[in-house]
């Protein structure tokens, strides 16, 4: 017994000496945690669009009285204008080959030359903020003063203080040139400092493109198959300058004659003349 136990206790140092070696190997070959980026809180994670609202206009006869309803009657409306808004008359207004059509006429009703129909959500759907979309072909001639455009649901008699956003507008004595336009208290076309832009598409009235808006709580911009070509930016004045923190409803209509669309009179040669709309899409970040 005295001979083994000193080799024993050999053997067992042996032992201890390899596993203790083995760990301090383990533990200088051990990678450094990860390193995490620093949290970017300058640049906010800009979610995607989502589709909230649309009509693709895939009926037939009167337009879908649960989105749309219609200005009536031939005052002018602010502008001179020569029509009569007729209420839901095929003849001004119809669903047909998978199109809205809004089509202006040379008639006498009401005391005016001609008809036309001025279709809005108004009561029915209104949006803040978002992308508006709409696929459209526009009428030609001198005289026709199509019109793509929203309103505030406060009170849209309180212009320009509540604010309009005109998606697209044109007249027909200046063929394919394509207007987007903020009107408010402080910048408006009664005062002439109205904010907007304009872009020439050769082939408005031949072919059908997609007049765009986009619109946040400090930007709106202005596009025409995706191309920008127009922006307005809050310039931090308050509200006479930028109203647009509510809902606002969409409007489609052709004016015939007016301030802007009669300024070099009407051809009477040129009716019935329409305006074709594939579809209006609404969308909204999630």
């Amino acid at each position: 017994m005295k001979t083994r136990l000193p080799a024993l206790l050999f053997m067992l140092c042996i032992c201890f000496s390899c596993i203790f070696s083995n760990c301090s190997r383990k533990n200088e070959s051990a990678p450094p945690p990860p390193v995490l980026p620093p949290v970017d809180t300058t640049h906010p994670v800009v979610l995607p669009y989502q589709l909230v609202w649309s009509d693709e206009f895939n009926g037939s006869g009167l337009p879908d009285p649960a989105k749309w309803g219609y200005d009536v009657g031939g005052n002018g409306w602010g502008n001179n204008e020569q029509e009569y808004y007729t209420n839901a008359k095929v003849e001004n207004a119809r669903q047909e080959n998978g199109n809205l059509v809004i089509e202006a006429r040379k008639e006498a009703v009401g005391g005016n030359n001609y008809t036309s129909a001025r279709l809005l959500t108004k009561n029915k759907a209104q949006w803040t903020y978002g992308r508006f979309e709409i696929r459209a072909k526009l009428p030609r001639g001198r005289g026709t003063w199509p019109a793509i455009w929203t309103l505030s649901d406060h009170n849209p008699l309180n212009w320009p203080a509540d604010g309009e956003l005109d998606i697209m507008e044109a007249v027909g004595f200046n063929p394919n040139v394509i207007y987007g336009t903020a009107h408010n208290k402080k910048y408006n076309g009664a005062n002439g400092l109205q904010k907007g832009g304009n872009t020439t598409i050769p082939t408005a009235q031949d072919s059908f493109h997609v007049y765009k808006m986009e619109w946040s709580t400090t930007k709106i911009e202005w596009f025409v198959d995706d191309v920008s070509y127009f922006s307005y930016t809050d310039p931090g004045s308050g509200n006479d300058a930028w109203p647009y923190n509510s809902n606002f409803f969409i409007i489609l209509n052709i004016a015939i004659g007016g301030n802007w669309g009669g300024q070099q009179g009407i051809d009477d040669t040129i009716f019935p003349q329409q305006m074709l709309i594939d579809y209006v899409r609404v969308y909204q970040r999630k």
